[in-house]
């Protein structure tokens, strides 16, 4: 376990370290250090709490990935999610809801925590848009597919599956939602709502585009690196869209932006490490129900960021949906292979 998990225990040691450091410098009192060292690590545990999902849905494309872009995804990728989605990214919003430089909103942030709060929670409704409807499309299209093989809750997959080869289902069910969430609520938000899930939209169509263009049939090693980089690109995005929640959430815990960068940082650590053990242990092909359970757990994201919009679902409950679907899709494998230790074919779940 250590040797999958180790880089992440290690770094968490000395992120609360960092932490503690900070607090002691920032309060001046042994209290204040407790207290931003307790958030550091309520904030981890409500990362790695919201992105289980995250996890298995990396697992899934990285196991069919070149080894080269594996590692690429491991390294680099940790890299981009630890800075890039939890420092850079909510400083770029600011900048781009207040107009300012990047000099100006990295000291608004720290000089000015609150008012950076505020302009960052005004661009929530944006970003559930377009995160829902991004991560949406990824949800179903695993549903939708002609190909899929097995059934975990039949009486919805097998319908699904049937008009899999219609790709304009998926996409008109999303601007189905987004219309349907955009009417409640205000003339101005719904714009904003709407104008922002449409990029969401686009965006997934986008990447799958140039996934498709990059991969090739019969690959020779530079279409083996064209075809890893799309799939790095598809999952760089879709890390984006699993994060919105997580960054907008931690602002209910604290406003600092160096807090917030380490509770975060070492839950986006641990996502790291799950993904490597899902993909070497091969556990998505032992439990056949697990990558079910990570996408109805994807759809459930997506469906609460849209109500989200006008109605705030704390990240605590987002979290359990997500894990209790994934445990209960876990338990269905596991008697599944118990039932089946030869893996004859079943009958999917009615």
């Amino acid at each position: 376990m250590f040797k999958h998990f180790g880089g992440s225990m290690i770094f968490t040691v000395i992120a609360l370290a960092l932490g503690g450091w900070y607090g002691w410098e920032f309060t001046g009192t042994v209290d204040g250090a407790l207290g931003i060292l307790w958030i550091c690590a309520v904030l981890a545990v409500l990362e790695v709490s919201l992105s289980f999902d995250n996890a298995a849905v990396n697992a899934s494309v990285l196991k069919d990935m070149d080894p080269i872009w594996q590692r690429r995804f491991l390294t680099w990728g940790i890299a981009i999610a630890v800075f890039g989605m939890r420092i850079v990214f909510p400083l770029v919003i600011v900048m781009v809801a207040a107009s300012l430089g990047p000099i100006e909103a990295l000291q608004l942030a720290i000089n000015d925590p609150e008012q950076y709060e505020i302009i960052l929670n005004n661009a929530h409704i944006g970003l559930m848009g377009f995160g829902g409807a991004f991560l949406g499309m990824v949800g179903l299209k695993y549903f939708f597919d002609a190909d899929k093989e097995v059934d975990w809750i039949a009486a919805i997959e097998r319908p699904l599956s049937k008009v899999g080869n219609i790709e304009a289902v998926s996409i008109g069910f999303v601007l189905l939602m987004t219309y349907l969430t955009s009417t409640m609520l205000a003339d101005d938000d719904a714009l904003t709502f709407f104008v922002a899930a449409t990029c969401g939209l686009l965006t997934y169509i986008g990447v799958e585009i140039v996934s498709h263009v990059l991969e090739a049939p019969t690959p020779t090693t530079g279409q083996v690196a064209k075809a890893g980089f799309g799939a790095f690109l598809y999952l760089e995005v879709l890390d984006a869209s699993f994060s919105f929640d997580g960054v907008i959430g931690a602002f209910a815990l604290s406003n600092n932006l160096f807090i917030i960068a380490i509770g975060l940082g070492i839950g986006a650590m641990f996502v790291r490490s799950m993904t490597i053990f899902l993909v070497r242990q091969g556990t998505l092909s032992e439990y056949r129900y697990l990558e079910h359970g990570a996408f109805y757990a994807i759809i459930a994201l997506a469906a609460i960021m849209y109500i989200n919009t006008f109605q705030h679902i704390p990240e605590v409950i987002t979290g359990l949906i997500g894990a209790a679907l994934i445990g209960i899709a876990f338990w269905s494998s596991v008697r599944w292979n118990r039932a089946k230790p030869d893996g004859e074919p079943e009958a999917a779940t009615a």
